[in-house]
């Protein structure tokens, strides 16, 4: 049975009539038009559909709009523009990261998240925060790459983070 469902997606408040089973990655396309995060495996083992919910990266193809209303959710259309690319943006196409481009959406969400967690990862941290992520191309050697290159300067990511939410 549909409901009204309240949520806060990428600074925009909107609302949406579906039933709050509905997974988040079906109202996100289907009902938003977002077209970030994508459909890969439907069983949270892929990465592709990931977004942020707060500062947390979630499988979106998993996760009942329900349980999100109300909550921030940011999906990769929400970080930066294509004249000005949040850090983590610019990183992957700095280094190449993206083949198909695919699971890149994911990768950047949760390369956003780790960041913000964890200001300084080191490698560890950072394969971690991907091991969940599947590239179809092989790219992970650029993906890797483009995260510690982000790390770098993660005063920058804080920055560019707030000019974006200030303006």
């Amino acid at each position: 049975m549909a409901a009204l469902i309240a949520l806060s997606v990428n600074g925009m408040d909107v609302q949406v009539s579906v039933a709050p089973s509905t997974p988040l990655l079906h109202v996100l396309r289907n009902d938003l038009g977002l077209n970030g995060p994508k459909y890969g495996c439907g069983l949270a083992e892929c990465g592709a559909c990931a977004v942020l919910v707060g500062d947390t990266a979630v499988r979106s193809c998993t996760v009942p709009v329900g349980a999100v209303t109300g909550r921030s959710i940011t999906t990769l259309e929400g970080l930066g523009k294509p004249e000005h690319l949040h850090p983590v943006q610019a990183a992957f196409v700095a280094n190449n990261a993206a083949q198909c481009g695919y699971c890149i959406n994911g990768m950047i969400i949760a390369t956003v998240a780790l960041l913000r967690s964890n200001p300084k990862p080191d490698e560890t941290a950072i394969r971690t925060a991907l091991r969940h992520h599947l590239c179809r191309c092989g790219t992970y050697l650029e993906i890797l790459a483009a995260v510690r290159e982000a790390a770098l300067a993660p005063s920058d990511v804080a920055v560019a983070e707030a000019e974006e939410t200030a303006s």
